[in-house]
């Protein structure tokens, strides 16, 4: 969940360290920090809470000179957000500094018994407890930094992604991970470590993505860029010191990708990307003019697909929501049982999962802790894993047996939107191939879905002409403190998403309920002060949404419809309406979402609040 930055060169790392911060933020944090050892061999650590920009305010009468370093932005763990616990942490000497992404579970052990050891801790945090075991190896081993780090991360227990710094070793960088993502750039001459690849795509498009239990060393000696009896400047191995060959790939990401675009947010921005990203997502896959979908995950794995007795579909957040959707139209289109599981519930409850199983893992950044869990698990037990995913590289798709990428593009506000729709088309699309291997969707069907595939980006820029519309509903309703979202079948998954996106980015409370359950309760809820956003387009139980909408009326409820254009009948019952172009039953959550991202992202931008980056969220889930 947070950012790490590294940096080993011939360039002042500084600049370098706090710009790739800046290209983290959507992460989520509370606190940030940088390390950087001086041309006299003085190890730095500056530390502030808040943002990045308070952590450029504090530096900027510091020496912040040197050319290798690394950054960090947390969000709090163990520990309140605090400068204190803010990364990097010192050891005892103030001879090393490192940063790390995690939870190591067994600190407190571990603290335990560097306490009796006589060392003593600044703060809260289990990451201060790694850097002491570190020192406490190197120093009573007698060993090298890379040495004491890979005897010390045998110790532990729990997941990282850590870089560290010796002040007596100016030329070196170390890093490893386990459970969190990490990412090494290779410039020219110089060398880049992170997170994700944001902070790298301005000054490389060749990365190492580092693998589990793996530990990087990156040395510079003297003006030649190489190790010390080595050829290579980079040299990988794992904690128990055996050597890997690493494998360079290039990136698929751009710098323009990363800009707003003249957008005031990159949600807003991302929202209206979605008629093209949804285009590049069926690039290659879906074939209008010949009828046809081609997912070659599916193509090469069919045998796995059309003998599972049961699809389990696991994600969490707004991935868990697509997964719903998924679940309508492989049961409809495949005939398959779908069962849909929360990521961090399945992990734990010893769930029966069979060798004849698919298991679809959905994840945006590939990186989410419970998903790649959950599918570890059921891979231990024979499972088919197949993975959709958005990051190229990440975790979750190297971990499955196949998958589908989504091919969004980097996705920057923290709420999900572009990431969503991808997922259902793709989820979607998938349900199709199934279906049609199988014999268990008529092929008048199969076309007519395949055929409105390639209208849905136009009918979503139809949707997006709105804009203003839905600005205007949005100014009525900013003084809510409670909302309720209603849909049914298709849509009822899209009234979980619209509640969660505008708890998500404007704070206000939002339940997303099927419309039918609202009388086994929170029809109690109903008055003239809790607005109720109704997704009612002209298809499947449309009736029944009409009479769930009447029985808000008469209970004086204000309702805003999402509606088919040229509904006659909704639009005379609810307060406001909002149209979609008409499309087949099983895609209307395509457009139907569209709405009430817009309606979410106006309401919080009202209340002022920080779209891009609300609070207490992160983007990437990669903890506990």
């Amino acid at each position: 969940m947070c950012g790490i930055v590294g940096y080993i060169g011939r360039r002042k790392a500084y600049p370098i360290l706090i710009k790739g911060l800046h290209r983290l933020e959507y992460r989520g944090y509370d606190s940030a920090g940088v390390a950087l050892i001086n041309e006299q061999g003085k190890l730095n650590v500056y530390k502030a809470n808040g943002k990045v920009s308070q952590l450029e305010a504090y530096a900027a009468d510091k020496d912040t000179g040197g050319t290798i370093g690394i950054a960090h932005t947390r969000w709090a763990t163990h520990g309140e957000p605090n400068a204190v616990n803010a990364h990097p942490h010192y050891s005892e000497s103030e001879r090393l500094a490192i940063i790390h992404n995690g939870i190591i579970e067994n600190y407190a052990v571990l603290k335990a018994g560097l306490t009796k050891e006589g060392y003593t801790f600044k703060s809260d945090t289990d990451t201060e407890v790694l850097v002491q075991l570190i020192e406490y190896t190197q120093v009573n081993r007698h060993v090298d930094l890379k040495t004491a780090v890979q005897l010390a991360l045998q110790q532990v227990i729990g997941a990282y992604a850590i870089a560290v710094l010796d002040k007596e070793h100016p030329d070196t960088l170390i890093a490893a991970r386990k459970g969190s993502p990490l990412v090494v750039g290779i410039g020219n001459e110089e060398y880049f470590l992170a997170s994700d690849a944001t902070p790298i795509v301005e000054y490389t498009d060749q990365v190492i993505y580092i693998e589990d239990e793996e530990v990087v060393c990156i040395q510079i000696k003297n003006e030649k860029l190489k190790i010390k009896n080595s050829s290579s400047p980079i040299e990988i191995t794992t904690i128990n010191n055996v050597t890997k060959t690493p494998e360079i790939k290039r990136l698929e990401l751009s710098l323009s990708q990363l800009e707003k675009g003249g957008y005031p947010h990159f949600m807003l921005k991302e929202i209206f990307e979605q008629p093209r990203t949804l285009t590049d997502s069926m690039r290659g896959r879906v074939n209008v003019r010949q009828d046809n979908i081609a997912l070659s995950g599916f193509i090469d794995n069919k045998d796995r697909f059309l003998n599972a007795k049961r699809i389990i579909i696991t994600a969490c957040g707004t991935s868990w929501h697509a997964g719903l959707i998924a679940m309508y139209a492989i049961e409809e289109f495949a005939q398959i049982p779908v069962e849909v599981e929360y990521s961090s519930e399945f992990r734990y409850r010893k769930p029966v999962i069979n060798k004849d199983d698919v298991v679809i893992a959905i994840s945006q950044s590939g990186e989410t802790a419970d998903t790649l869990a959950a599918i570890q698990l059921a891979k231990e037990k024979g499972a088919f894993i197949f993975s959709i995913c958005n990051v190229v590289g990440a975790s979750i798709p190297r971990v499955s047996d196949s998958g589908c990428y989504t091919h969004v593009g980097p996705e920057i506000g923290v709420a999900s939107t572009k990431a969503f729709t991808a997922q259902v088309m793709a989820l979607t699309m998938l349900a199709l191939c199934i279906g049609k291997e199988k014999g268990t969707i008529s092929q008048v069907q199969y076309l007519s879905v395949v055929q409105e595939l390639g209208q849905i980006p136009a009918k979503i820029e139809r949707v997006l002409g709105q804009d203003k519309l839905i600005s205007d509903f949005a100014k009525i309703f900013s003084y809510a403190q409670n909302f309720i979202y209603l849909g049914r079948g298709y849509n009822f998954p899209v009234a979980l998403e619209g509640a969660l996106k505008l708890k998500e980015i404007s704070y206000i409370h939002a339940e997303g309920y099927p419309a039918a359950e609202m009388k086994h309760g929170p029809i109690a809820l109903i008055s003239q002060e809790m607005p109720v956003v109704v997704v009612a387009p002209h298809c499947g139980t449309y009736e029944k949404i009409v009479s769930n909408i009447q029985e808000i009326k008469a209970r004086k409820g204000r309702v805003i419809a999402v509606v088919t254009e040229g509904d006659e009948l909704v639009s005379k019952i609810a307060d406001y309406c909002i149209e979609v172009p008409e499309t087949v039953e099983c895609l209307t959550p395509l457009l139907t979402v569209i709405p009430l991202q817009l309606l979410a992202y106006h309401i919080a931008v009202i209340k002022g609040c920080d779209v891009d980056q609300p609070r207490n969220l992160a983007k990437s889930v990669t903890v506990e």
